[in-house]
């Protein structure tokens, strides 16, 4: 059980330190790993990003997960997506609709520049918990695409099978649990209060670029 993210930000920053001063790229998923980011961030003397995905809700479940898309627009869809009721038109119509929060969360996000680019550079992909995964495999999908030197998922808490779907995306994974009886990533923290769009900008307007 974590006090809330920043707690689980000081651990998993500390099962990171192997990192510390090699400039790590720390990419957070938005919005609730934003300010986890930014802790680890600071504690590897590296750098804050986002990775910017959306899950692909489930039709009459918008909690449940049936896959999730990148800026790019390539989609990872779940095995289950199919018996959850998202056929293909379902699908493309909810496609659609993320691809548009993406581009207006990127405007508002980081209106003044492009995204940090990972080329070359350790990046560290974060976010609070793993329920299906889909949004992580999105998003180690994505930065993989531009060739990171390595490509780490770093994450508290997941459930056991979406921690071993993610595997083969990452060049390393570093959870520090992954407990019996997971429904919920938020059952796994005495605080888990929901992140505004204003302070994941405040978040990111703090970021300056490492230097090295």
């Amino acid at each position: 059980m974590f006090k809330d993210r920043g707690d689980a930000a000081a651990r998993l920053a500390e099962a990171l330190a192997r990192y510390r001063g090699r400039n790590p790229l720390v990419l957070a998923i938005p919005r609730g790993a934003v300010g986890m980011g930014r802790v680890i961030a600071d504690a590897l003397e590296g750098e804050l990003d986002v990775v910017l995905v959306r899950k692909l809700r489930a039709p009459g479940s918008p909690e449940f997960a049936v896959g999730a898309i990148d800026e790019t627009g390539w989609a990872y869809i779940a095995a289950h997506a199919a018996g959850a009721g998202a056929d293909a038109k379902y699908l493309e119509r909810e496609k659609q609709l993320q691809l548009a929060t993406l581009r207006e969360r990127r405007r508002e996000y980081t209106p003044a520049r492009a995204p940090v680019d990972p080329a070359g550079r350790v990046a560290i992909i974060v976010d609070d918990g793993l329920a299906t995964g889909a949004t992580m495999i999105a998003a180690l999908h994505a930065v993989r695409a531009k060739a990171p030197a390595k490509l780490v998922c770093a994450i508290p808490v997941a459930a056991h099978d979406s921690l071993e779907a993610v595997r083969q995306y990452a060049d390393e994974v570093v959870c520090l649990d992954v407990p019996a009886g997971f429904f919920a990533v938020g059952q796994f923290y005495r605080d888990f209060k929901q992140v505004e769009d204003d302070e994941v900008i405040r978040l990111l307007s703090m970021s300056r670029p490492a230097s090295g």
